[in-house]
């Protein structure tokens, strides 16, 4: 659980299992997973990308809009609605490194999750925050945003990545 994996790794396409219960293990992970988020730099992390297969997600960020800072861990989030209102966006995500698309998702969704505390939460969230969380729960099941895209797009993507890692990172 030292660093992030990178596309073409298999862990990146398991699905995640549910956690028992927040405990002082689970934050562990968490803190790891936001010092792990804020050296890349990132908005958000999905346990599995760091070959941990448990459902935790860290996010932060400031909202351009509200000017808000957003920071928070969710265990076990689930999307529970989403809004027939779709926005495009262009997304990237850290185990893809330099690739980005323009992607359709919900502008708002209901999540359900545990917090820090064990206490399950239930939340409406819209705009970037909404799709980060997509994006991250995406990932507990392992999808990548670019399935969204056709299968040229994505293979085109997945070379650059591989090039790139081969280039820059000691994978």
């Amino acid at each position: 659980m030292e660093k992030l994996l990178y596309v073409p790794n298999p862990l990146l396409r398991q699905k995640t299992k549910k956690i028992e219960s927040v405990g002082s293990y689970e934050l562990k992970i968490a803190k790891k997973m936001k010092e792990i988020m804020y050296s890349v730099p990132g908005v958000g992390l999905a346990a599995n990308q760091i070959g941990i297969l448990k459902q935790i997600i860290t996010i932060s960020f400031t909202d351009q809009e509200t000017k808000k800072e957003v920071n928070y861990n969710l265990f076990n989030p689930e999307i529970i609605s989403y809004s027939q209102e779709k926005i495009f966006m262009e997304e990237g995500c850290l185990s893809l490194p330099e690739q980005f698309a323009k992607i359709e998702r919900s502008k708002k969704i209901l999540i359900k999750y545990l917090d820090d505390n064990n206490h399950s939460v239930m939340k409406e969230v819209d705009g970037v925050e909404a799709r980060i969380l997509q994006h991250e729960i995406d990932h507990l099941s392992g999808k990548l945003f670019v399935d969204y895209l056709s299968s040229l797009k994505r293979n085109i993507m997945i070379k650059k990545v591989k090039k790139y890692l081969k280039n820059n990172i000691d994978v």
